[in-house]
This record gives structure tokens, C-alpha cells and sequence, in this order.
């Protein structure tokens, strides 16, 4: 039995080891193996984005502030256009000082000594002491529009809506100065055309309680024919021209061709 068992052996032996050398044979076919990774063509990288521009936040803008309109006067003093509201006007009240001297300084110091608010009077006209021969002072009542503490009645009507004019000086022993007179008329004429007073409306502080004031030497109703013939003679183109706008007081002041405007 050793006989056929040995050759038997080797025949087996052999065949298995033939069997092994098969897939040796195909390995040895396969290429041999990479590690450096895949191979790809090259190509061209494609570029960044530009960054993405951040807006500056918006500034808010300053809100233009309007500017104030100032009043067109032509030849009207700035000081005689009121800031306030206009008051309703009735009457107007001239008075003297009964003074020698004066102006509205020292009046507005004499009505505060007498417990009043301020000066009594909405202007004063100067006789060259205190100020300018016929300068016109602006008292502080009249830019506001404030009634009068210059003619006390049971009605009180003259302080309400009576605009209170004094000139200086004492007008029972002297007459007022050429300058005085005409500025009163320039003023009384202005005043009467821009708030629509009549002229049997201005009046002497005597002619609304008794007093003497203005005093005798000055000729009330003479201010009042001139300054009435100086509105008459203001209103005359604008009446006969029909595109003309309502009337302001200024033409009194500034139309050379009224002549009794500038007497």
C-alpha cells in the first residue's frame, strides 16, 4: 500500500501547487499600483470674485431752514412795520410833554415811576434835546401790537385802539418845531392810509377828555386837512388805475410825483 500511496501523494501535491501558480499569473498581468493620487489635465483656475462693494451708510441731510421774510418798506422806517399782529386801530391821539425836553427813554422811566407797565405812548417826535429835531421814536408797544397808556376814558377806548402819538415840548408857551410838524404829518398820513383811519378820527388829547394837551400852538385840525389831502392824493392813481393793488401807506413816502407828500 506504501507502494501506490507516495506517488499518489506527489501527484497531488504537484496538482495544488499548479493550482496555486494561477493567480500569481494574473496579478503579474495588473499594472503596478500608484500612490500619488489621480492625474487630471490641467486647467485654467478660475478667478476670485470681486469683493462685493459695502455702501457707506447714508448721512441724514441737515432740513434747510427757511429764512425769514423781512417786510418790503421802501422808504417806510423798518421800526414802523409791527412784528405782531396787527391791533384794530381806530383813533389816532396826539399829545405834547408839556416838557422842555425829553424822549422816549426818559418818558418810558417817568411812566414806570408812576407804576406804569412801560411808556404810555406808541411814539414820540423828538424837538433836538433828547434826540434829532423830528426824529420819531418807536415806543415798545407798538412792534406788539400793545394798547395804549396815553388817554385814560370811562370807556377807555382811546388806550385800546388809539394809537398815542407826543411830540416834545410845550405847546402852551411855544409852537413845535417845522421838523416836528412834518413828521407828524408823515406819520398821521402813513398811519391813516395802512389802518384805514379817518381823518375825523385824529383828534387832540383834548378833544377826548378835558385837558389842554396838545396845547394851543398846535393846530390839530390842521394836521388833519393835510394829512387827509395826502391820502387823497396817494389813492388818486390807484384809483384810476384798475390793476393797482390794495394800498400799503408806503406811496405817502415814496412817489416824488405827490407833491404834497413831500412838503
Amino acid at each position: 500500500m506504501a507502494k501506490w500511496f507516495a506517488p499518489l501523494f506527489v501527484a497531488v501535491f504537484l496538482a495544488a501547487g499548479c493550482a496555486q501558480q494561477k493567480p500569481s499569473a494574473v496579478v503579474a498581468t495588473l499594472p503596478p499600483p500608484n500612490f500619488s493620487g489621480p492625474v487630471f489635465d490641467d486647467r485654467p483656475i478660475a478667478p476670485a470674485p470681486p469683493p462685493v462693494a459695502i455702501a457707506p451708510p447714508i448721512q441724514p441731510q441737515p432740513v434747510p431752514q427757511p429764512k425769514p421774510i423781512a417786510p418790503s418798506t421802501g422808504s417806510v422806517p423798518a421800526d414802523w412795520i409791527p412784528v405782531a399782529q396787527r391791533n384794530q386801530w381806530y383813533w389816532i391821539v396826539i399829545h405834547h410833554s408839556a416838557t422842555p425836553d425829553g424822549g422816549a427813554r426818559k418818558f418810558d422811566q417817568m411812566h414806570r415811576n408812576k407804576g406804569w407797565d412801560e411808556l404810555g405812548y406808541h411814539f414820540v417826535i423828538g424837538n433836538g434835546t433828547d434826540t434829532r429835531d423830528g426824529q420819531i421814536e418807536v415806543g415798545p408797544r407798538w412792534p406788539k401790537q400793545k394798547w395804549g397808556a396815553h388817554d385814560k376814558t370811562p370807556g377807555n377806548q382811546y388806550n385800546e385802539h388809539g394809537i398815542g402819538i407826543c411830540l416834545v415840548g410845550n405847546f402852551d408857551v411855544s409852537h413845535p418845531s417845522p421838523a416836528q410838524i412834518k413828521s407828524l404829518e408823515r406819520l398821521v398820513a402813513y398811519l391813516m392810509k395802512t389802518y384805514r383811519i379817518p381823518a375825523d378820527h385824529v383828534l387832540g388829547h383834548g378833544e377826548t377828555k378835558p385837558t389842554e394837551c396838545p396845547g394851543r400852538y398846535l393846530n390839530v385840525a390842521s394836521i388833519r386837512r393835510t394829512c387827509a389831502q395826502m391820502v387823497a392824493a396817494s389813492q388818486a392813481p390807484l384809483q384810476a388805475d384798475a390793476r393797482a393793488t390794495p394800498a400799503t401807506g408806503q406811496e405817502l413816502l415814496t412817489d416824488s410825483r405827490k407833491s404834497i407828500a413831500t412838503r
